[in-house]
């Protein structure tokens, strides 16, 4: 017998025509011998499988893609019952023909509901590592000093045999739910096909009708009746563009009658036009002859006011270099009135020199005296510096009375030349408005003629285009009777349409 046979508990059974468990027990390695250490810390794993499992189911239900996958609480219960009997049997190593039903009967469940591998592989690792924390603890020693109750080796070769059986069983589970995703994308896909044949079928007979209709010119059909939600826009567009089509057509064909009346009012106004031309050609010519004498007129008029302008101009100068020269005669005259109350300065200072000079020699004087026969050098020098003090102080007052009599003079000077400079300003402001009017005088003398020869020869142009617009008269005529036959040939056109409420 087989080493996998007493795990299987009968080989001669076979599996449904999916997963060889016997070809994944060989690959893990997973023999008799592991069944027997998975069930030695079976108990153990029972023990702790409701807690480990309280554990999973809150982190299943603080997660939202998880959480989606349960309508309520009691599905949740009803779950995590089914789990705790699921995993009773692998605590219990019994890998047969039965757990491989039950297994492939998970896979399908799982690719129906959608539930993807990532969230299984996760599920298993928090339970896988919460049953061998838990187990380990329970196999502890009770005491630091104390035997434990499992040997280490057995413990971990019952651990490791528990991973491979889980890892097992993520295999069946997985495999199974991928063949049975494929098998279902497939049947959808069918079905997918199938509709949107059905689908392009019945759209294809419904836009054709129409599109049929509009080939031949019926525009009197719209798409009606239901659609897919997809082809509804197309439908509504189609049908506003059919009205709009219509309305489009319909105003075409006002517009073309409207178009043919106009013709043969146009027609005749183009005649009315011609006789009302050779008038205007008439009044035109008279007009440009009397423009030109104005012209003339102007002309002239422009040339003497840029001799008077000229004239001005020259006096303006004139007067700007005497009003220069009066202003430097001014400042002269301050400059003057500044130098006379400089000397006035120091003549005032000359006099109080020569008082002081007397008071000097009056106190040389003193001290001759009081020398007695030795001073009587000192008397007559200070004698003498007494006189010339005295000469000194009378001339100084003959300065300052010049002085005085001078400022008085520059004073009356100036005044005078401050009211010489004022006229001279105001007549320089004066010749400047002149100027000024004069120049725009000029200016506008000079448009009015710019002006003039500018009408002169919109008068010519006008003259000549009112000749062209004689010959034009001519070709609109023709313009316009051809244009009468075109309207009828588009309204021909039109008449081939059939359009809605056209009876």
């Amino acid at each position: 017998m087989s080493k996998f046979s007493a795990i299987m508990h009968n080989p001669n059974e076979s599996l449904e025509d999916t997963d060889n468990l016997r070809e994944r027990l060989h690959f893990l390695q997973l023999d008799e011998q592991d069944c027997l250490a998975i069930r030695r810390i079976e108990k153990y794993v029972i023990r702790c499988l409701p807690k480990a499992l309280d554990a999973f189911y809150d982190t299943v239900r603080r997660t939202p893609q998880t959480r989606s996958f349960f309508s309520s609480e009691a599905q949740i219960q009803k779950a995590k019952q089914a789990q705790l009997t699921y995993w009773k049997n692998i605590a219990g190593a019994n890998f047969g023909l039965q757990y491989a039903n039950t297994v492939r009967r998970i896979g399908r469940t799982h690719a129906e509901i959608g539930l993807e591998p990532r969230w299984y592989i996760g599920g298993y690792a928090l339970l896988l590592a919460n049953i061998i924390a838990d187990v380990s603890n329970q196999l502890a020693p009770p005491a630091p000093l104390l035997p434990p109750k499992m040997s280490f080796s057995k413990l971990t070769d019952s651990l490791a045999s528990l991973s491979k059986a889980v890892f097992l069983d993520m295999d069946l589970t997985i495999s199974i739910y991928i063949d049975e995703a494929k098998k279902l994308n497939k049947e959808e896909m069918s079905k997918l096909d199938e509709a949107i044949e059905e689908e392009r079928r019945f759209v294809t007979e419904r836009f054709g009708h129409i599109i049929d209709a509009l080939a031949n010119k019926n525009l009197s059909h719209t798409v009606d009746g239901n659609f897919p939600n997809t082809y509804l826009p197309m439908r509504d567009n189609l049908n506003h563009a059919i009205s709009s089509l219509c309305q489009t057509l319909h105003t075409i064909s006002e517009a073309t009658e409207s178009i043919d009346n106009t013709a043969d009012e146009i027609n005749s106004a183009a005649q009315d036009l011609a006789q009302r031309t050779e008038r205007q050609a008439a009044s035109v010519e008279k007009t440009a002859a009397a423009v030109e004498q104005i012209t003339a007129t102007v002309s002239s008029t422009e040339s003497r006011v840029s001799e008077a302008t000229q004239f001005v101009e020259e006096c303006q100068a004139i007067t700007e270099r005497f009003g220069t020269m009066i202003r430097r005669a001014s400042t002269a005259m301050e400059e003057i009135e500044r130098s006379a109350e400089a000397v006035n300065k120091i003549t005032n200072v000359i006099s109080n020199i020569a008082t002081q000079t007397n008071l000097l020699a009056l106190n040389t004087g003193v001290e001759a005296a009081h020398a007695g026969e030795a001073g009587s050098g000192f008397r007559v020098l200070a004698q003498e510096i007494r006189k010339l003090a005295n000469r000194v102080g009378d001339a100084s007052e003959e300065v300052k009375d010049l002085i005085n009599t001078s400022q008085t003079h520059v004073d009356s000077g100036s005044a005078i030349m401050k009211d010489a400079s004022s006229a001279i300003d105001t007549i320089i402001s004066s010749v400047a408005n002149i100027g000024t009017h004069l120049r725009e005088i000029s200016k506008a003398t000079s448009e009015q003629a710019s002006a003039l020869r500018d009408v002169n020869g919109a008068v010519v142009t006008i003259d000549q285009g009112t000749r062209e617009n004689a010959a034009m008269v001519e070709e609109t005529s023709a313009a316009t009777s051809n244009m009468a036959q075109r309207t009828r040939q588009l309204r021909q056109l039109l008449d081939g349409f059939v359009l809605r409420g056209q009876k």
